[in-house]
Formats: C-alpha cells, structure tokens, sequence
C-alpha cells in the first residue's frame, strides 16, 4: 500500500538522519595522520548525497510538504558538516559539490566499524530487528543473587534468580524487590555478558557496582519495566530500552536506543547521540560523576543531544526535556538509596529516587 511505502520510508530516513548526525558529530575525534579523518568526511559525504537522491527519487510517492521538510532534513545535515568541520579547519575553502561517484567514495573510506555505520542501505533494511541479538538461550545456569529487599507476598527476603549462561545475565518477573547484582556474576567470563531486565514493577535494581568491580555488559536491554529504579551500570556497546513506565534509569554506554517510554528519567553517559521513537515525557540528565570509571570521566558525553525519530523539525522536540537542576538526583541520594538495607520499605527507596508511588 502506499501508506505502508511512505510510512517505510520515513522510519528509514529517520535511522538514517540519526546515525549520520552521530558520525558527524565523531569528526574532531578522528586523528588527521593517515588521511583516516579526510576518509571519515568522504564517507558521510557520500552518505549525505545518498540520501539526497532517495529523497528526490520518493517525489512520485510523497506528498510535497514531506519532500520539502526531508529535503531541509538534508540541508541541515550538509550545514551540520560544514559547521563540524569549521571545527577542525577554520580556515579551510569547504563547499559542497556533486562528488564523480558515490560508490568510489564509500569504497575508498575506512572508517571506525564501531563509530560509522553504513547508512545506504538502512531505508531498504529498516524492517531488522536491532534486539535480536539479545534473544535469551535456552540453556542457562540459575545464580543466586542476593535480595535486599522484597515485599511481594511475604516479609522475609529471599534469593533472586539471575539467569546465566556464557552469553546471557538475565534478571525477570519481578515485583517490589531491591535487588543487587554481585560482581562474580559478571567477572572472570570468557565473553563480555549480555544483561536483559524484563517485567519488572516497583523494583530498585543496581548492577553500578558488578560493572565496575566485575566486567562491563557487552550490551544492554531494559524492557517492559514500571515504577522501577535501575542503575544500569557500564555498558560497552548499545543499551536498548522499550516499554519503560514511570522510572528512573541511570547508565553508562556507547549507545542509548529509546523505543515506547513515557514519563521516564535518564541520567546518562553517552558517547554517541541518545535516540528516543515513540516515547513521551521522558527527560535526561547527568550520570553521576560518582558512578562513572576513569576512562568514562575522560570520554565526550552527549547525555543531552538527543534525536527523536518522531520529530524531524527545526523546533525542539515535545517528547523530551532535560531535566531541572533542581531535580537532579545528588550522588548522595543514589549511594543511600541503592545501598538498601533490611527493613527498608521499597516504596520509601523509590521515592526517595523520585519514582511515585504508582498504582
């Protein structure tokens, strides 16, 4: 249908727009010996003219008012570049100009995999799931983490099951436990671990300090969580997270995807742009300087250039806000809070780290 073909076409370009102002943004870190920063240009160049000729070739199935605000989309990508590069060589004769081919630009580029993506083929790719690669085997080991607090059906504490196998730490179905993650579930693994939370509510989890101690997630999903508390920890690669309600997220991590969230609170270390699609009311501030290691102390964070995948206007987006100084959480509060205790009440932890009290 041709609705279905419009609606293709603008989440591609959207994916496309967002990595392409993150590899844009990357520029100044690439080093000029070698030509490998002069590589990096030609390929976002490239990347750029592109997707200037996808959108020209969608004119016969695109209303003119989205050809003309996907065509600014391009300006603006063009005068980001131009501005980054200013940058680096101020006094350097920029101008645009049809490059002889595309394909030989792209071809001769050698670009960092981990900092540029290829994005000419993301508008015809758009229907991959990006989560798949955090699918739960089958075969795990149960690893008993110790339980803070838990309040669901009766007083007494009792050991949380932390899902384990080489690949996979996974901590789910859960409700009104504070839980914390021990470091030997992470450290002395032949692989990075993959951490998945799932279905839980009014829940305080802290995996900062299993992270830290322990070994970074290789990569990070946080899905189908409500009037919950996390702090995430360190994460190397992505951190995807869908269906969070009402909650307070705290991480540290390359990448930051933010799928279906609503009233939601990130305090973020991010190397590259945070992404939020179809969320509302979710705002962001500062990770802790407290929580964060060395090296992270010493990287670029991007907590607060977030691109909405719902909003490709010049105005600023209406789902996302950063957050008042005057609601920032103190390192303080996270400590105290995060450190539990027998006979805290969960509901007096979460409100202490601004969760309401929920239904």
């Amino acid at each position: 249908m041709e609705s279905d073909r419009k609606e293709r076409f603008h989440r591609g370009l959207q994916h496309t727009v967002a990595s392409l102002r993150e590899q844009i943004s990357q520029l100044p870190s690439y080093a000029t010996v070698g030509g490998e920063r002069q590589d990096a240009v030609d390929h976002v160049l490239s990347a750029i003219s592109n997707l200037s000729n996808q959108v020209a070739d969608a004119a016969d199935f695109l209303p003119a008012y989205d050809q003309r605000t996907y065509s600014d989309v391009v300006k603006e990508l063009r005068e980001q570049l131009k501005e980054t590069m200013a940058t680096f060589t101020p006094k350097a004769r920029f101008q645009f100009k049809k490059r002889a081919s595309d394909a030989s630009a792209t071809s001769a580029a050698k670009p960092d995999a981990r900092k540029l993506n290829p994005v000419a083929n993301i508008i015809a790719s758009i229907g991959d799931d990006d989560s798949a690669s955090l699918a739960k085997p089958a075969d795990h080991k149960d690893i008993a983490g110790p339980l803070l607090k838990s309040s669901d059906d009766q007083p007494t504490a009792r050991p949380i099951a932390v899902k384990r196998n080489d690949d996979d730490i996974t901590i789910a179905d859960r409700r009104r436990a504070h839980i914390k993650l021990p470091a030997s579930v992470v450290v002395s693994r032949s692989t990075p671990a993959v951490g998945t939370l799932t279905n839980l509510e009014r829940c305080v989890v802290d995996m900062s300090g299993a992270t830290t101690t322990g070994a970074p997630f290789a990569s990070l999903m946080l899905k189908d969580l409500t009037g919950s508390a996390i702090a995430a920890g360190h994460v190397d690669g992505p951190v995807h997270v869908s269906g969070v309600k009402d909650s307070v997220v705290m991480v540290a991590a390359r990448q930051v995807r933010i799928h279906d969230c609503k009233d939601v609170v990130f305090y973020l270390h991010c190397v590259s742009r945070p992404i939020i699609e179809d969320s509302k009311s979710v705002r962001f501030a500062e990770a802790p300087k407290a929580y964060l290691t060395e090296k992270e102390k010493g990287e670029r964070n991007l907590w607060d250039q977030v691109d909405d995948f719902n909003w490709l206007k010049r105005t600023p987006s209406p789902n996302w806000s950063l957050l008042p100084e005057s609601d920032v959480i103190p390192d303080d509060v996270w400590k105290q809070a995060l450190a539990g205790g027998v006979g805290v009440d969960i509901d007096v932890t979460l409100q202490s780290l601004r969760v309401g009290k929920g239904a």
